[in-house]
């Protein structure tokens, strides 16, 4: 044990045991001092050992260890005359209430921009979302549709694999899409009215709560078959249109020049012949559509006890409303066709689609009325998906919540 300054210090002979170089002996006062001029060891180990501010603080009084400038003066009225407190910011080791550091970790994350479109009118804020919703499901489906219709008339291979390797041999990925543009012209339209009305019927006839049915039967089933129906008649002429270009090569210059030709030589009502099949066939399928879509988004929220419904859900729901309004209104498809065809190559004649419907089972059994329903659903399905999750998609960025 040495001394210097008036304090004291021992010296440590075992350099194996570290802790006691850390001991430090500060100077006592004078009552502490016995008649030798020496100091009292019990009462200075005490203080060293339970120093007021901790052994570490005592430390850097008098070793300097880890507190550079420590000094023994007096300090400052503006200095702390804890060194630790001085040296150590107490932020750093004062342990944060429950709640605290919560705000800091929220700032870290990234925050998600939702964006907001304002259009004046409601209705047309229904109109661009459904337009839009036709359009993206048209090009989602397009490459299905161009495999399909090739299946149908039997070129560039018997099954979905080979037609897609043809066209990706011959033509590339722009084959799949080949005619996609004039399709979003037809349907996107198409599809903004018939999601126009639907919504806007099913508003109407579905009653407040607490007020009596304004209708028997499903305000969403009656609402899908006048969308159904307001669509047809409105583009049905594109539809009409669309046809004569297909097959009548040569005839028609463009769009236009079909419009004016056959307005001017066959007459206005020419724009809707065969109008008449096209609704017992639109009509059933819209209908059953739209009242299974609308139901099954009230046994999700039902079951999941919420009143919003995610984008994935939304397009597993419209998927599974597209097959099952498909499967349900197939055999009037079938009909239809066989009734259109006619007397060609020998075929039998309708009278009405009862009989073709009750000829059909009789003949090919219950197989024969779902003929073709696979090609059919592997459009129709993902085509419903999509259209129904790009349509509310689109409502909830043009449509604010007060206009729901």
């Amino acid at each position: 044990m040495s001394r210097k300054s008036g304090g004291a210090r021992l010296q440590c002979g075992d350099t194996k045991d570290w802790g006691c170089c850390f001991l430090a002996l500060p100077p006592v006062a004078p009552a502490g001092v016995d008649g030798d001029g020496g100091f009292n060891l019990s009462r200075t180990l005490h203080q060293s050992f339970h120093p007021p501010a901790g052994l570490f603080a005592s430390v850097g009084q008098q070793v300097g260890v880890g507190f550079p400038g420590a000094s023994s003066s007096a300090p400052s009225p503006e200095t702390p005359k804890d060194p630790y407190m001085k040296y150590v910011s107490p932020e750093v080791v004062e342990t944060p209430l429950p709640g605290e550091g919560v705000g800091l970790r929220d700032k870290g994350k990234k925050k998600v921009v939702k964006l907001k479109i304002k259009v004046g009118n409601h209705h047309l804020k229904r109109l661009i979302s459904g337009a839009i919703a036709g359009a993206v499901s048209r090009t989602a489906v397009a490459p299905l549709e161009t495999i399909r219709t090739h299946l149908m008339v039997g070129s560039n291979g018997n099954s979905t694999t080979e037609v897609f390797q043809s066209i990706m041999k011959h033509e590339g990925w722009t084959g799949l899409f080949r005619g996609n543009f004039v399709n979003v012209i037809r349907v996107a339209p198409s599809k903004a009215i018939e999601l126009f009305a639907f919504d806007t019927a099913n508003k109407f006839l579905t009653p407040k709560s607490g007020d009596e049915r304004k209708i028997p039967v499903p305000p969403s089933l009656v609402a899908g078959a006048f969308a159904g129906v307001s669509s047809t008649l409105c583009t049905y002429p594109l539809e009409l249109i669309k046809t004569r270009l297909t097959i009548q090569r040569g005839v028609y210059d463009n769009f236009l020049d079909a419009l004016v030709k056959i307005v001017r030589d066959e007459g206005p009502t020419e724009l809707y012949r065969g109008l008449t099949p096209s609704l017992i066939g639109v009509v059933p399928y819209a209908a059953t559509n739209y009242f299974a879509y609308d139901t099954l988004k009230k046994v999700y929220k039902k079951m999941f006890k919420t009143n919003e419904i995610g984008n994935v859900p939304t397009l597993l729901i419209g998927s599974a409303a597209g097959a099952i309004s498909s499967t349900a209104t197939f055999p009037l498809e079938v009909a239809r066709k066989h009734m259109q065809v006619g007397a060609v190559g020998g075929r039998k004649v309708y009278k009405n689609m009862l009989h073709a419907l009750l000829s059909i089972l009789e003949d090919e059994g219950v197989g024969g009325l779902y003929r073709g329903l696979g090609p059919s659903c592997m459009k129709l399905v993902p085509a419903a998906g999509i259209s129904f999750m790009c349509y509310e998609a689109c409502k909830k960025i043009l449509i604010e919540e007060e206009d729901e």
